[in-house]
């Protein structure tokens, strides 16, 4: 009875599968999971995910190109704090709000300083607080001054290429990039901007901005792979690409952003720590940041992207937190 029991056990430790097998099929699962909520979210998701400390990865449509909305406010970000690390630019020069840095979009610096003579000495924000404004609320205004203070998109590309990230790049201040996706012309000229914006918006017909916006997700400009935006996270968090206090204080702004609650973070425990950043404009619903494992099990990249997706942005919102969490647990067991 011994013997018989011992050749059973032998003949069943003989006939399991292989642990690479076992990960395929939780893999091929994962893949399966995240295909579904691609259909509830409508349009078409793409996510890569990267464990830090491994070094493992999973990507589904991460080599496909997606808008990033405002979600390209990081590589921004990432050469305004450069140019401050190469002594350029200091986080407490005081910058000068002018009535044409009141653009459209998200954000509070055009609601509190949209007034006549609002670009008379007196009204000034240090750089520090553009970048906080840039990706604590998104705000729009901040974001074109950032950019702007960076060197303009030819820089922050430049940038991305030194570092070697590909993948990834800036095209647009926010002005033209709303612009050009509802079908009409920034009025960049206007001393204030956003209320010359105002009068143009009311003559766009649905008709119309349907046909700019399915254009616009087509648009090469200002977008990004999941894989590239998930390597520039990467860089951030593991690579000396911004001095120490740079690199502390971008992850300090992200972990405190205010937007998109129910994305990266909606599905997961209560109190896991997020670094992010949202996206969001027309069909497109983005969530890029760092997620904390629990205990000792590291930090997961998740970069997420919905496009083309005629869907609520609610829906939209709940797929990229599924696959968030599903993402959260399949590397939390897999380490």
């Amino acid at each position: 009875m011994v013997l018989s029991t011992s050749v059973s056990f032998a003949q069943k430790k003989k006939t399991a599968p292989p642990p690479a097998t076992v990960v395929s099929t939780q893999e091929q699962r994962l893949r399966t999971e995240i295909e579904r909520l691609s259909v509830f979210g409508g349009g078409k998701l793409g996510v890569t995910a990267v464990h830090i400390e491994s070094g493992k990865r999973f990507s589904q449509n991460g080599s496909e190109p997606f808008p990033m909305a405002s979600s390209y406010k990081v590589p921004i970000a990432v050469q305004l704090l450069n140019k401050i690390d190469s002594g350029k630019l200091f986080l407490d020069e005081m910058i000068t709000v002018t009535g044409k840095d009141m653009h459209i979009g998200s954000g509070m610096i055009a609601e509190r300083f949209e007034w006549p003579g609002a670009n008379q000495p007196g009204v000034a924000l240090s750089v520090r607080s553009l970048l906080e404004l840039m990706l604590l609320i998104s705000d729009n205004s901040a974001t074109d001054m950032c950019l702007r203070l960076a060197g303009g998109p030819s820089q922050v590309n430049a940038t991305m290429a030194r570092i070697g990230v590909s993948g990834v790049r800036v095209d647009r201040p926010t002005s033209v990039l709303i612009s050009d996706w509802l079908g009409v012309k920034w009025p960049e000229d206007a001393e204030y901007p956003r209320k010359a914006f105002a009068e143009i918006e009311k003559t766009i017909n649905e008709e119309a901005m349907n046909k700019s916006s399915k254009i616009f997700d087509a648009d090469p400009r200002d977008t990004s792979t999941p894989d590239g935006m998930a390597l520039l996270l990467q860089k951030i968090f593991t690579e000396p690409i911004l001095k120490p206090e740079s690199k502390s204080l971008l992850l300090d702004i992200m972990m405190r952003c205010e937007t998109g609650q129910a994305r990266l973070k909606g599905a997961l425990p209560p109190g896991t720590a997020v670094r992010h950043k949202t996206g969001t404009i027309g069909m497109t619903t983005n969530d890029v940041g760092i997620v904390s494992l629990p205990g000792d099990a590291g930090h997961l990249i998740v970069a997420a992207f919905v496009k083309s997706s005629e869907k609520p942005i609610a829906d939209r919102e709940t797929a990229i937190a599924q696959v968030t969490r599903m993402l959260h647990d399949y590397f939390l067991l897999m380490r």
